[in-house]
């Protein structure tokens, strides 16, 4: 686990085309990935299902609409899709709501949720555990801990200080393609807009996939209430 953003060094970069793919660098692993339910539907953890063989540089759809899924087929071209970017202002310290518990901080920030759940179960949510006298308890605060850490997108974070520096799990640098969601790219990669721009470099981000999202190319979950499916069938060539 490590603290904080890592120093400012040169990045692997994924490139955000106009009304177009995703460009992913060639030296990022490129994966397929699910979600693990409980049997109560409830995310417990992350699984790679696939390596997918991409080769050199790799365009990704973020239209929603290819017929090779994940990857690019032209078909933003021909439906007029627009990719205009819309990212949230300012940085996620500019951003985030701030919730002091005992012994730490969590801190969140909604416009970048994904609704990927592991923010609550059957019995509490992140909310709750940060509310009061709570994370008095050691275990409590164990628990927290792990929901955060878990959160796809970065929405979550925590520190032990006020002032301190967030803690953050050792992710490598790569994408992975989430079944029926967005692109989770870990390990702080650079993001580079269409007109140039470098959004915020962060350790957990998401990106949109099924060109609905209203913050692009950041995802919103927006493709849950669209009931965006792409995993069953996919025609990219993987290895197992």
């Amino acid at each position: 686990m490590t603290s904080g953003t890592a120093a400012s060094v040169a990045r692997p970069t994924i490139t955000v085309t106009t009304d177009g793919p995703y460009l992913v660098a060639s030296e990022l692993p490129v994966i397929r990935s699910r979600i693990v339910l409980s049997e109560h539907g409830e995310p417990m953890t992350w699984q790679t299902t696939s390596q997918v063989d991409t080769g050199a540089v790799v365009a990704l759809c973020r239209c929603g609409a290819s017929a090779r899924k994940p990857f690019c087929d032209g078909t933003h071209g021909t439906i007029g899709f627009d990719g205009a970017e819309a990212a949230p202002d300012g940085t996620y310290d500019d951003r985030a709501d701030v919730y002091p518990a005992t012994g730490m901080v969590m801190r969140d920030d909604r416009r970048l949720c994904v609704h990927a759940g592991f923010c609550g179960n059957r019995v509490t949510d992140v909310w709750q555990l940060a509310d009061g006298d709570a994370t008095d308890d050691s275990i409590t605060r164990t628990q927290l801990i792990d929901m955060i850490l878990k959160c796809p997108s970065g929405a979550l974070t925590c520190r032990l200080e006020p002032d301190g520096s967030d803690l953050e799990p050792e992710l490598r640098s790569e994408v992975a393609v989430v079944d029926d969601g967005p692109l989770l790219v870990t390990g702080g990669v650079a993001i580079v807009g269409s007109t140039g721009e470098r959004y915020e470099v962060r350790n957990r981000e998401t990106l949109c996939r099924c060109g609905l999202s209203a913050i692009k190319p950041f995802c919103d979950g927006a493709h849950r209430d669209a009931g965006f499916v792409d995993h069953l069938g996919a025609t990219d060539t993987t290895t197992r």
